[in-house]
């Protein structure tokens, strides 16, 4: 905002809705901003190497700009580009196109709808509520489009864990052992679930199971043996990148992206900031498979995919910006190339990349039905055939569990059939992994900027993070 617009007293906030705006060069930049009118007066091309995003465009035609001041004759050319690595930039000198003026129109829009919302809501509510409260005075209680949904999803769980009130449930719990040569003890035990899960009502409950007891046979009704699978997993998009790393490697989701950007930079990882799930049929994953082989932890399963008949092209995703692949790894980084975190968010980042280059887990899945009286028991059990993509994605848990064998037809006694009682828990406070899939589903922010909301509900006050998890403060309630 310029003059009058520009100071907090100068007009109502309502006015910052049609205040003019404008967009200027700041001074900490203006040292660039020379080098580059320097540069044009004496160049003929001027090629565009941004990030391959809108935002990279906008900038790209605020560059533009710049170079035109002193030369307005300046060919332009855009190079489209993934990673740094010397294939992928030699392939975008060959194939340089235009910038595209649309993809930096619509960053220009939407930097002027947070500003004029963001400004004008955040002079109203601090001018509201600063000096109401001991919490707020001589603070900005800031507002943005994207930071309050973030915060309200916060909220909205924390007022669930407050008007939660617990209840009594009571449930029938079946248990059956028998002998079984494969297993080590010499004999297995199944666990039954009951069909009505559980009932709040402690005299219906006991009425049911009273009438149980009148014919307390176990009486197998059916037996099916079917194999199943553990699909392995879509290419690496950001939104995944986040939830994987807050879920393995515990890291919050604005690390997570300072890390990867940093590891991009560095040649060792493709563009950080992408919505696709899909390569490309040219793609050429066996190169990047073959560098791996060198690794001495994952190596030998990289080679195992390409010797064995292993490989498998990667099944698709859902999402595809049509701009960049998924992210993979783009070089090699043997132990001591990287440190601390990069190293952790690298190898999550390649150890996924091989995983969706494998088969799908394979297994046998029994499911047994019962009946005790007139009340259904089912139990499960899984043996694992193949563990092919959890070999070498670490953190995918698919164990076997281990039944008895049972024929239809059976009639068993119970080692274990009692009414046994809980109570339900309340909801526990939201997690990172699951604030992102909320932001995600509702389209709050872009891949790109969901770290940066949850971040910045942080730094103003507004939530706390533990373990985590977030609670928000008395200002964000």
């Amino acid at each position: 905002f310029e003059g009058q617009y520009r100071h907090w007293t100068g007009c109502a906030p309502v006015d910052l809705f049609d205040a003019p705006i404008k967009k200027y060069v700041p001074d900490k930049n203006a040292g660039i901003a020379e080098t580059l009118r320097q540069e044009a007066r004496r160049a003929d091309w001027l090629v565009l190497w941004l990030d391959c995003d809108r935002e990279g465009e906008n900038i790209a035609y605020e560059v533009i700009e710049v170079c035109k001041s002193t030369n307005p004759r300046l060919q332009i050319f855009r190079a489209k580009f993934s990673s740094v690595a010397p294939r992928d930039v030699l392939r975008a000198v060959k194939s340089l196109g235009r910038p595209n003026k649309c993809d930096a129109d619509a960053v220009d829009a939407r930097m002027e709808i947070d500003l004029r919302t963001g400004a004008a809501f955040t002079r109203f509510q601090t001018r509201l509520l600063q000096d109401r409260f001991d919490e707020t005075r001589s603070k900005v209680i800031s507002y943005g489009p994207c930071q309050f949904p973030t915060l309200g999803f916060v909220v909205q769980r924390a007022k669930r864990i407050d008007a939660f009130r617990p209840e009594e449930f009571w449930q029938l719990t079946l248990e059956v052992e028998r002998e079984d040569p494969s297993s080590p003890s010499g004999r297995a035990r199944a666990s039954f679930h009951w069909s009505r899960r559980r009932i709040f009502d402690r005299l219906v409950c006991f009425a049911l199971y009273d009438m149980c007891l009148a014919d307390p046979q176990v009486k197998i009704v059916s037996c099916r043996c079917q194999q199943t699978r553990k699909v392995r997993p879509a290419p690496l998009a950001t939104v995944e990148l986040q939830l994987e790393a807050s879920r393995h490697l515990r890291l919050a989701s604005e690390e997570t992206m300072r890390v990867a950007e940093e590891l991009y930079t560095k040649g060792w990882i493709s563009y950080p900031r992408t919505e696709t799930e899909k390569y490309a049929r040219d793609f050429d994953l066996q190169t990047l498979v073959t560098e791996q082989r060198q690794h001495p932890v994952w190596g030998p399963y990289a080679g195992n995919l390409q010797d064995n008949g292993k490989f498998l092209w990667p099944r698709e995703g859902n999402g595809d910006d049509q701009a960049h692949p998924p992210i993979h790894p783009t070089k090699l980084a043997r132990p001591g190339d990287l440190q601390g975190n990069e190293a952790r968010v690298y190898e999550l980042i390649v150890r996924h990349f091989l995983a969706t280059c494998s088969q799908d887990a394979l297994g046998n899945k029994t499911t047994v039905r019962a009946m005790v009286g007139a009340e259904e028991f089912s139990a499960n059990g899984l043996m694992v055939t193949e563990r092919n993509w959890l070999d070498v994605y670490t953190w995918a848990k698919w164990s076997n569990n281990i039944m008895p064998v049972f024929e239809e037809g059976m009639d068993l006694q119970a080692s274990r059939f009692e009414m046994t009682g809980g109570r339900t828990t309340a909801p526990v406070p939201l997690h990172e992994t699951e604030l992102i899939q909320l932001m995600e589903r509702n389209g709050i922010g872009t891949d790109a900027t969901i770290a940066e909301h949850i971040n910045r509900i942080q730094k103003r006050e507004y939530v706390t993070k533990h373990d985590q998890r977030f609670l928000p403060t008395k200002l964000g309630l």
